[in-house]
């Protein structure tokens, strides 16, 4: 007859069992946190590795940059071998453009963070800047082009009131028909301009205290404050009681006369971190456009003055660096049916060449005695006249369609062949 187990015995084999069930589940866990820690390592390493890829264009930036300040000056003290000169020069400008849309990416990514209108305010203002610190780098050279500034804005404002402008409303109308806009917000940014293209660059073609397009150091001063000071009250306006005005009207509805809240304006950038990091690697990418703007203006000169290409041309070429960025995004936006921050970017661009640059111009000019012509020759001044009659046309309430911008493209086709046939 078969004895039964001891408690004792019973008790023992139970504690054993115990034993390694949590032996086991120790094991099991221990071994989860290896792979959770293996996983959270990969994950850290894949985030900063998409980081530092995300950043090529900076350290692209910070490269040529330190190559062309130390061995690099060599490499343009002697321009007459030509296939050199353009290939310094692509080198140059290539890098120029990947780090100005690193500077949108950034400004993008805080506009996230912030929201309309501050988003496109801060694209805006960002890519002006290059415009703005390109322009004072040149100037306070030692070798001042003295049209340069004139050539430069007047081709942003050809650029962004007729090329970027007239691509947005075809690629919208190709896309979407007709598209809405705030037509508030774009009377007023109309509004500004008008006055300002015309005190900046029609003005000192005609005024006589000088014997050349330019303006005396007192009517620099006063001319130079006034845009400042409508500038600074366009913003003030803008971020605070008409915010409403540059943001997106409310989509129509088809079948009553209800509108239907519209629909959230993504921007388009990589991922979002944290504002500062945002903030200081937009100062830092904004950097070499600035250094680099030094070297990129020599190569330009002298590469226009031995090819025999047009002096406006050199405007041209620093225009299409600085908007290139911003037209894209425009385009994207126009053709994600948002029209409204497409409007935003190019009449905000439009608004900031006349806002900001002719202020530093004319205050570099007074300070330094840096000689600058701002007035625009007689066919210069008929195509803007008839761009801002247009733009004022494009946007005076009715939807937008691709009609209206063809007839812009139109105008930019006639200021590119006025630029090699004046």
């Amino acid at each position: 007859m078969s004895q039964s187990p001891s408690p004792k015995a019973t008790k023992t084999a139970k504690t054993r069992a115990i034993s390694k069930a949590e032996a086991a589940s120790k094991a099991k866990s221990d071994s989860a946190a290896r792979k959770s820690s293996a996983a959270s390592s990969a994950r850290h390493q894949e985030g900063f590795l998409g980081r530092l890829r995300s950043e090529l264009g900076l350290i692209a930036g910070i490269v040529t940059t330190v190559l062309f300040y130390t061995v690099g000056k060599e490499w343009i003290a002697d321009l007459d071998n030509l296939p050199w000169l353009v290939f310094t020069f692509a080198w140059l400008f290539g890098v120029m453009i990947w780090c100005a849309f690193g500077v949108v990416r950034h400004a993008d990514a805080l506009a996230e963070m912030l929201g309309e209108p501050y988003g496109t305010l801060i694209l805006t203002i960002a890519v002006i800047s290059m415009e703005v610190a390109i322009l004072a780098t040149i100037m306070l050279d030692g070798t001042p082009s003295p049209t340069l500034p004139r050539e430069t804005m007047f081709a942003i404002l050809m650029i962004v009131l007729n090329g970027m402008v007239g691509t947005v409303l075809a690629i919208g109308g190709l896309r979407h028909m007709e598209q809405q806009y705030n037509l508030q917000g774009a009377l007023a940014y109309l509004a500004v301009i008008t006055p300002l293209a015309a005190i900046a660059l029609i003005l000192p073609t005609f005024t006589q205290s000088t014997a050349t397009s330019t303006f005396t150091a007192p009517q620099a001063i006063i001319f130079g404050t006034l845009t400042a000071l409508l500038y600074a009250a366009f913003l003030t306006i803008q971020t605070t009681r008409h915010r409403n005005f540059f943001m997106q009207p409310k989509a129509r509805a088809k079948d009553a006369d209800l509108a239907a809240p519209a629909s959230p304006e993504p921007h388009v950038h990589g991922p979002v971190y944290s504002a500062p990091y945002h903030a200081v690697l937009l100062i830092a990418t904004l950097l070499p456009v600035v250094l680099l703007s030094k070297p990129l203006a020599k190569l330009l000169d002298h590469g226009i003055e031995q090819i025999g290409f047009p002096i406006a041309l050199g405007g041209v070429l620093i225009a299409v660096l600085i908007l290139s960025p911003e037209w894209t995004a425009a385009l994207r936006a126009a053709a994600r049916d948002q029209l409204q921050r497409a409007v935003n970017l190019s009449l905000g661009s439009a608004l900031s060449t006349i806002g900001l640059t002719v202020p530093v111009v004319l205050a570099i000019s007074v300070l330094t005695g840096t000689p600058i012509e701002l007035g625009l020759n007689n066919v210069e001044i008929v195509l803007l006249a008839v761009t801002l009659f247009v733009s004022h046309m494009t946007f005076s309430g009715a939807p937008t369609n691709i009609l209206l911008g063809l007839v812009h493209l139109v105008l930019f086709a006639a200021y590119l062949v006025l630029i090699f046939k004046p």
